[in-house]
C-alpha cells in the first residue's frame, strides 16, 4: 500500500427545492437551508446563503437583492443557483476543507424537467464541484425516502408537493409509470394568502408574513377537530399606510386556499385517469402517499381521502422524505437503473 492511494472521492446527495434545499452526507442530513442567495447589486458577489439570506428578504436596501434561484422547481438564475450550491457545499464541514476531494452527487430534480433544465442542474452542479452527477426525478425519490421497495411489480402513487411544484408519480418495478408534474404548489398557496389578505383586510404583507399565515394557520378543511388559535398579523392598511392588527382564522384561510387545492386534486385525477387498471387496483389497496411541505397543511389528507375515495397516508418527516430518498439512491448508484448521468 502506498502512503498516497487516499481516495478523496466524497459523495453527497442534494435535494435541490424551490424552498429549501437539503444536503445529506454520510447517511446524515448537514445542511437544511432555505433556497436564497443574498447578492451584492454591483458587483454580484455573495453577501449570505439560506437562514441568514432570507433574513434579509424583504428588508433589502438598494445594494443587495435577494435571489430564489429555483422557480417552478426549475433553475431560473444561474449564477445564483451556482453559488447556492457551492455555498452549501462548503457549509458541510469547514475542517476538512483542506483539499478539495472530488465530489460525486446525486441531485434530485422534479419529474416535468425537460433536457434543458436537466442540463442546467447539471452544469450548475459540475460547476459547483461536482466530478460525477447523477440525477434522479423527486416522486422517485420520495418513494425511496417513504421507504417504499420502488422496484417491486406493485403500484404505488406519490403525491410531493413541494414549494415550487406538486409532483404526482404512479411508481412500480424501479419506473415512474405516470407522472403529472403541475406548477400549483406550496408558493401559489402562499400568494393565495398575500392576494386574500389585501382583498379582505387591506392590508399589505409580504411573501414572508403570508408564509407564516400558511404555517400558523393554515388549513385545507374549513372546519377541523382542534384547530389552531387565529394569528394575529400586523401591516399597513393599503389605503391609508396606518398600521392594522388582524387576527386570521383558519377558516378564512381554507376557504381562500380553496381554488389552488381544488388543481392539485384535478391532477391527481387525472394521474389516476391515466394509471394501468392494474396499478389501479394496488393504490386503492396501498393508499396513496403524501410527501413535501404541503403535506404538513392541516386537513389535506382527509380532504383528499373524502373526495377521492382512497386513502392518503402522510410520511414520516414529510419534508425530508425526498432528501431521504435521494441519500439512499446514493448509496445505491450502480443498482438502480433509473438514476441519470
Amino acid at each position: 500500500m502506498g502512503l498516497f492511494n487516499f481516495n478523496f472521492t466524497e459523495e453527497i446527495a442534494i435535494d435541490l427545492g424551490t424552498a429549501n434545499t437539503i444536503i445529506t452526507y454520510n447517511d446524515k442530513i448537514v445542511v437544511d437551508q432555505p433556497s436564497i442567495v443574498a447578492l451584492d447589486r454591483k458587483t454580484d458577489k455573495l453577501i449570505a446563503i439560506g437562514d441568514a439570506a432570507q433574513k434579509m428578504q424583504g428588508r433589502e436596501h438598494e445594494g443587495v437583492r435577494t435571489v430564489r434561484p429555483l422557480h417552478d422547481g426549475v433553475i431560473a438564475d444561474f449564477y445564483a443557483a451556482e453559488q447556492m450550491i457551492r455555498g452549501m457545499i462548503g457549509m458541510i464541514d469547514q475542517r476538512r476543507r483542506l483539499f478539495t476531494p472530488s465530489l460525486k452527487m446525486v441531485v434530485c430534480i422534479p419529474s416535468g424537467s425537460t433536457e434543458v433544465e436537466i442540463r442546467a442542474v447539471r452544469d450548475s452542479s459540475e460547476h459547483a464541484g461536482g466530478r460525477d452527477v447523477y440525477m434522479i426525478f423527486e416522486p422517485m425519490a420520495a418513494a425511496i425516502g417513504i421507504g417504499l421497495d420502488v422496484e417491486a411489480p406493485e403500484g404505488n402513487m406519490i403525491v410531493d408537493i413541494g414549494g415550487g411544484t406538486t409532483e404526482i408519480a404512479v411508481i412500480s418495478l424501479g419506473g415512474i409509470v405516470t407522472n403529472k408534474s403541475i406548477r400549483n404548489a406550496g408558493d401559489d398557496l402562499t400568494q393565495d394568502i398575500v392576494d386574500y389578505m389585501g382583498l379582505a383586510h387591506n392590508v399589505k404583507v409580504g411573501e414572508r408574513t403570508a408564509e407564516l399565515i400558511k404555517i400558523n394557520v393554515g388549513s385545507a378543511l374549513p372546519e377541523l377537530e382542534d384547530g389552531p388559535e387565529p394569528y394575529i398579523v400586523h401591516g399597513p392598511n393599503k389605503m391609508t399606510s396606518l398600521p392594522l392588527e388582524i387576527p386570521v382564522t383558519y377558516q378564512e384561510v381554507a376557504s381562500c386556499l380553496d381554488k389552488t387545492l381544488k388543481k392539485i386534486e384535478q391532477s391527481i385525477m387525472t394521474a389516476l385517469d391515466a394509471t394501468p387498471p392494474e396499478l389501479y387496483a394496488d393504490i386503492v389497496k396501498n393508499g396513496i402517499y403524501l410527501a413535501g411541505g404541503g403535506a404538513l397543511l392541516r386537513g389535506l389528507d382527509k380532504r383528499l381521502s373524502d373526495r377521492i375515495n382512497i386513502p392518503f397516508h402522510i410520511a414520516d418527516d414529510p419534508l425530508r422524505a425526498v432528501a431521504r430518498g435521494t441519500g439512499v439512491a446514493l448509496k445505491n448508484v450502480d443498482k438502480y437503473k433509473f438514476l441519470m448521468r
